[in-house]
């Protein structure tokens, strides 16, 4: 079994019963990247041949099975003893989570389902925190993620921008025009940048309406004056 980890409490707390498969492939999620064995899940178990196999592909073979291994653990350390006893002779998590999205996959669809119109109609709202909306986007791609959506990197750019405020254009015209590729955090950071010349830009504006409407008044009063006169 794993050693101790504070994150494995919320798989304890939180076991896999049938009706929570959402709420637990997410905490799964979360404890085995961090834990970084969750490329088990991704990518096949590398090739070791009898003869001739060297140092590093003996290294890679081991990391590959050890993640694996822990990776097992977790996942049939945080269910229910009637889902354990039915899966605990797979041989691979990815056979586990393989035969969890056959039986509980409905459950995944719907609230990808959920997940993905909730992304699409978010709007950031006029006098929003740039950085902060960015960051709930970030949020609800992620979990669209743990959802096993298939969204690739430029898309999800492009449903952060297209969310931003129509004051962000020029933002989104320079990205288009210089064929920029960001990821999430790139992007945070530079409407980050952005964000915190726009007081400034502010300010500016609202000093130059001041000087030319302050003339104006008076001008007016030197003239009403000057009426006043004429007319005694």
């Amino acid at each position: 079994m794993p050693a101790f980890n504070p994150l494995s409490v919320i798989l304890k707390d939180h076991k896999l019963d049938g009706t929570n498969y959402v709420n637990w492939k997410r905490n799964l999620d979360i404890v085995i990247t961090s834990e970084e064995y969750k490329f088990v899940l991704t990518e096949v178990c590398p090739e070791l041949h009898e003869e001739g196999a060297s140092d590093e592909q003996i290294s890679a073979h081991k990391k590959w099975k050890k993640a694996d291994e822990m990776a097992r653990c977790y996942m049939l350390a945080s269910m229910s003893d009637v889902l354990q006893t039915q899966l605990q002779n797979m041989a691979s998590a990815y056979d586990i989570i393989y035969s969890l999205k056959e039986m509980f996959g409905d459950q995944g669809k719907a609230a990808r389902q959920t997940a993905m119109k909730t992304l699409l109609n978010t709007q950031m709202n006029e006098g929003a925190n740039v950085s902060e909306h960015t960051l709930k986007m970030m949020s609800l791609l992620n979990e669209l993620e743990v959802l096993v959506a298939d969204i690739d990197g430029e898309s999800q750019i492009n449903i952060v921008l297209q969310s931003l405020l129509d004051s962000n254009e020029n933002f989104w015209l320079n990205y288009n025009m210089n064929k920029r590729l960001y990821t999430l955090s790139k992007l945070l950071n530079k409407l980050k940048g952005v964000e915190k010349l726009q007081p400034k830009q502010a300010k500016v504006n609202l000093n130059e309406k001041g000087s030319s409407t302050k003339p104006e008044g008076k001008k007016k009063k030197k003239t009403q004056k000057k009426n006043k006169s004429i007319d005694s």
